[in-house]
């Protein structure tokens, strides 16, 4: 990587544009950036970085507030850098996010960072998104943004907290510089694994242990607390076994007795049974003889209600064909008396009973000639209808004429309303479209206003915050002043006890570092108030730190006070109730004007609807004035057809009234008649059937060999009564051959003739031996179950154990290498993995650092990588410590003076630099960039340091030191002069002679 120019425009603290010419400045290979303090030396390296990879390095990075609070308003801030990276002439051009003021009105508003590649050799495509030129200019340097930032910037005061940090904090940057992610998987993958397998163990053995609880819960037993279960379970299996032979074998023997008990039982129970039968029996029989009497009455009373039984239904058949008689001639009564309220009541009246022969031929006659006369007068209704139909349609167009003239009457209404209403529209709609163009300046306006109220709220506290920041600076200036007084007088007193402290260094047998001489009579001692190089180290760490916190403070005033200028450029300084009555008049005038506005849509709306309703009103006020004409003329054909059916009625009935009045009358008379004809018809049949049917009844009675009709009834018993007079006949001649067949009985014979036996005892006997056998029985099925279960449960723990042992041997050896792995177990030097490879980088960046720091120091240091073990055993492996070669001695690096901190510090990052570089594929670093504090270093260590500075340029290499010292400036003639002004800072290049 070669850079050859930049170009900053309204970035960081550079308000205007400046141009640095890195080919000229860096023609002898070696440049010095400087300029005060806050001036923005360290931002020329920010806009370098910025270019590449659009971030800056450090705390920086978090910020997207890079327009420098110096740019003229609407100066877009960018940065444009031509260089060489992997061997391509490029440029790249970028503008970082930041807010504008809008275009119009007030306030602001956010620009997107945009970027640019462009191919200065003309081959190639030119980039314009941002995320494809990051991968690109990542693709050509070979490194990412961190191991730039590490490499090619080399940061103040980054390698001084690397040199002094733990092992952890220095493991955290290397990881940033060198990809370790695969040996990180790696460690996790063990340890993912290792979790899985111990996982799968325990369930395993959770499983087994489940088994050996179900195991002592089913053998009756407390759990087994011995890790060797197996020859536990199978010692309780073979108890189990035996106790299931012997239960098997007691109950076999139980049975037998309780068998021949039951024998002596059933036999002696078998000879009761049949003697009590028999007593049983002869008893039966002694009491049927004594009610025979009895059961003949009841015999006699069964058979006579069964004879009367045919008379009583034949009788209920009497009654009921009486019944219908009675409604039949009820019924001739009844369309008697309709007939005679209608044309037929002569002939209805003239009828006889019973009737006589001519009463059907009357009946006929005067059916037929009425029939006649409807057929006559079904034409003349025909035409009484159509007159009736006629007459209701011509009142339906007579009120439908009406409503048609009121409708048009209230639209021609409507029609001369419509030039007030649209007069009133087009006013409406000129007011909407002046405000619709007007709403842009008001709102403007508005937003003025708002912007003003909310600035002079800021001016407010932006001033009481800039009173605290001025006291903060005050204090801060006062504290430096006294700390840097502190140090320059311990300065003095350590140089006052300098004597002393060469004493303390001296050892017998060596020459003296002042005068060479192997002899030290009389070395000089410290007194109580003599100052170490500790005590001197502490009060300058603490002066610079006043220092820092001094220019912080400065800081924050002067942003504190540009933002106050800032604020009363935008109105904070008028008064807060003139500004809250502008806002209040604006904010009443937007919503006004928004108002009216927002209305033009719908006036447009309604001013084309207008026009569509003057439209459909005439339309509708012509098509309603032919509906009129049309009824009109529908009126005058319904009169003139109503008048000839009028006259064709009047021609047909003359003054008889109305045609269908007579036809309802007739049909009235014909159906009455036809209806007392029939009605008639079925009486008569009623009639006959009743009187057969009594006949009948006193033929049955008689054939029953009853006196009458009224001796039969009486003999009627109902089903309940004859069903009781059954079952008692039936069960007495029953009882009778069941018992009969009980004393023929062999057994009960002799039974009969034995004396009785008393069962009791054997009964007792065979209870006995029952409960005997049940208890067997439990015993056994208990025994059983259990032998089951224990050897289910055996034969799952003997599975289960088998299955165990590859798992546990395969853990336990997973176990030991995610240990190791992972830096625990048998990994005596307590590094894990990632930490190995991390220690291996470190070692190399120590070999590749100490040749640097060895020309520093005169060859006097080195850098020694150690892996040993930390303090309480923490993880080893990125220890780095100083080989002193004057004592020999191996030592801390917080026990280097300032001077050889520096020195070792930036060793150290040069030889980081190298090892990155040929991590990242041997790219080639043509340009590099020092930021460190060379303020620490005395002369002779500065001359060496330059020396390998001058060391560094070889073949080509330019190298840019960022400082303020003085003596450097002198011995460095090609120079970048960053200079702070009060509108920007500004450069000036001064190219070497």
């Amino acid at each position: 990587m070669r850079l050859h120019s930049l170009t900053v425009t309204a970035f960081g603290p550079f308000g205007g544009t400046v141009s640095v010419d890195f080919d000229e400045l860096g023609a002898d290979g070696l440049f010095l950036l400087h300029g005060h303090t806050g001036a923005g030396k360290t931002s020329i390296l920010d806009a370098v970085a910025f270019a590449l990879y659009g971030v800056v390095p450090g705390a920086r990075r978090d910020t997207k507030r890079l327009l420098s609070d110096h740019a003229a308003p609407g100066v877009v801030p960018s940065v444009q850098l031509d260089a060489t990276l992997g061997g391509r002439r490029l440029r790249l051009t970028r503008s970082p996010e930041y807010a504008r003021p809008k275009l119009r009105g007030e306030g602001t508003t956010k620009q997107n960072a945009k970027a640019t590649l462009t191919w200065l050799d003309g081959i190639g495509q030119n980039l314009t998104r941002i995320d494809e030129i990051a991968l690109e200019v990542e693709r050509l340097l070979g490194m990412r943004v961190d191991q730039f930032f590490q490499v090619v910037l080399l940061p103040q005061g980054d390698f001084a907290r690397f040199l002094r940090a733990k092992n952890d904090e220095r493991g955290q940057l290397l990881e940033r510089l060198f990809d370790t992610d695969r040996f990180s998987d790696m460690e996790s993958w063990f340890a993912d694994r290792r979790r899985e397998s111990a996982e799968a163990l325990a369930g395993k053995t959770q499983n087994a242990d489940r088994i050996a609880a179900k195991v002592a819960q089913a053998a009756g037993v407390e759990q087994c607390s011995d890790p060797e279960v197996l020859p536990w379970a199978t010692a309780l299996l073979e108890t189990a076994r035996d106790r299931a032979v012997t239960c098997a074998i007691t109950l076999e023997s139980a049975r037998a007795d309780h068998a021949a008990a039951s024998e002596s039982v059933r036999a002696a129970r078998t000879v009761a049974e049949a003697r009590s039968r028999g007593l049983a029996a002869r008893q039966r029989l002694s009491a049927l003889d004594s009610t025979a009497d009895a059961r003949t009455v009841d015999r006699l009373e069964l058979e006579r209600a069964q004879s009367a039984a045919p008379v009583q239904r034949r009788r209920l058949e009497l009654d009921e064909a009486v019944r219908r008689s009675a409604d039949a001639a009820a019924v001739v009564a009844s369309r008697t008396v309709v007939a005679q309220g209608t044309v037929a009541a002569d002939v209805a009246g003239g009828l006889s009973w019973p009737p006589s022969p001519t009463d059907a031929d009357a009946v006929d006659a005067a059916v037929q000639r009425w029939s006649g006369e409807s057929a006559v007068l079904d034409g003349v209704a025909a035409d009484e209808v159509a007159r009736e139909q006629l007459t209701t349609e011509l009142s339906k167009c007579t009120v439908a004429v009406e409503s048609v003239e009121r409708d048009v009457a209230a639209l021609v209404e409507q029609e001369r309303a419509l030039p007030a209403e649209t007069a009133a529209l087009d006013a409406e709609y000129t007011a909407c479209v002046h405000a619709r163009a007007s709403v842009e300046s008001v709102r403007t306006r508005h937003a003025a206003a708002v912007d003003a109220v909310t600035a002079a709220i800021e001016h407010k506290r932006a001033v009481a915050a800039a009173g605290e920041a001025t006291a903060r600076h005050s204090a801060a200036i006062t504290r430096h002043q006294d700390l840097r007084q502190l140090w320059q007088d311990l300065r003095e007193q350590r140089l006052d006890g300098m004597a002393a402290e060469l004493a303390r260094q001296l050892r017998t047998g060596r020459p003296c570092e002042v005068c060479g001489s192997l002899v030290h009579p009389s070395p000089a001692t410290a007194g109580d108030d003599s100052v170490t190089r500790d005590d001197e180290e502490q009060a300058r760490h603490a002066m610079n730190l006043a220092e820092q916190r001094r220019d912080e403070a400065r800081a924050e005033v002067e942003s504190m006070q540009r933002e106050i200028d800032a604020l009363a450029a935008r109105g904070g300084t008028r008064l807060t109730a003139e500004l809250t009555e502008a806002l209040d008049t604006a904010s009443a005038e937007l919503r006004t004007t928004t108002a009216l506005a927002d209305r033009l849509p719908g006036v447009e709306s309604a001013r084309g609807a207008q026009e569509t309703k003057a439209e459909s009103l005439r339309a509708s006020i012509a098509a309603r004035t032919a509906d009129a004409e049309q009824l009109r003329a529908t009126i005058d054909t319904l009169r003139a057809r109503i008048a000839d059916a009028a006259a064709r009625i009047d021609a047909a009935l003359g003054s008889a009234g109305s045609a269908r009045a007579r036809r309802r009358e007739l049909d009235a008379g014909i159906a009455a008649l036809v209806s007392l004809r029939d009605a008639r018809i079925d009486a008569l049949a009623a009639e006959r059937a009743a009187a057969d049917l009594e006949t009948r009844v006193r033929q049955d009675a008689s054939d029953a060999q009853f006196d009458d009709v009224e001796a039969a009834l009486a003999a009627v018993r109902d089903q309940q009564r004859i069903a009781v007079l059954t079952r008692r006949l039936a069960d007495a001649d029953a009882e009778r051959v069941a018992a009969t067949a009980i004393v023929a009985d062999a057994d009960v014979t002799a039974a009969l003739a034995a004396e009785a036996v008393d069962a009791g005892p054997l009964t007792a006997a065979e209870d006995s031996a029952r409960q005997v056998v049940e208890d067997a029985l439990t015993d056994k099925k208990l025994a059983d179950d259990r032998r089951v279960q224990l050897e289910d449960l055996v034969t799952q723990l003997w599975a289960v154990a088998q299955r165990l042992e590859p798992l546990r041997a395969a853990h336990a050896e997973l176990h030991e290498l995610a240990e190791v792995v992972s830096g625990k177990g048998q990994n005596s030097r307590k590094m894990s993995l990632r930490s190995y490879v991390l220690a291996a980088r470190l070692e190399e960046v120590a070999v590749a650092a100490s040749v640097r720091f060895r020309r520093m120091t005169g060859g006097r240091y080195e850098f020694v990588h150690s892996d040993d073990v930390g303090p309480r055993g923490t993880r080893g492996g990125l220890g780095l410590e100083i080989r002193d070669e004057y004592t020999g001695v191996v030592r801390a690096a917080g026990t280097l003076s300032g001077g050889e901190a520096f020195c070792a510090s930036l060793a150290l990052a040069l030889g980081l630099a190298d090892v990155v570089a040929a991590e990242a594929g041997g790219i080639t670093l043509d340009t590099m960039f020092i930021d460190e504090g060379f303020g620490s270093l005395d002369s002779e260590s500065l001359d060496s340091v330059m020396g390998v500075l001058d060391e560094l340029r070889s073949g080509g290499r330019t190298v840019g030191i960022v400082s303020h010292v003085d003596e450097i400036r002198d011995r460095v003639p090609s120079r970048l002069h960053v200079i702070r002004e009060r509108h920007g800072s500004t450069v000036r290049m001064h190219a070497g002679v």
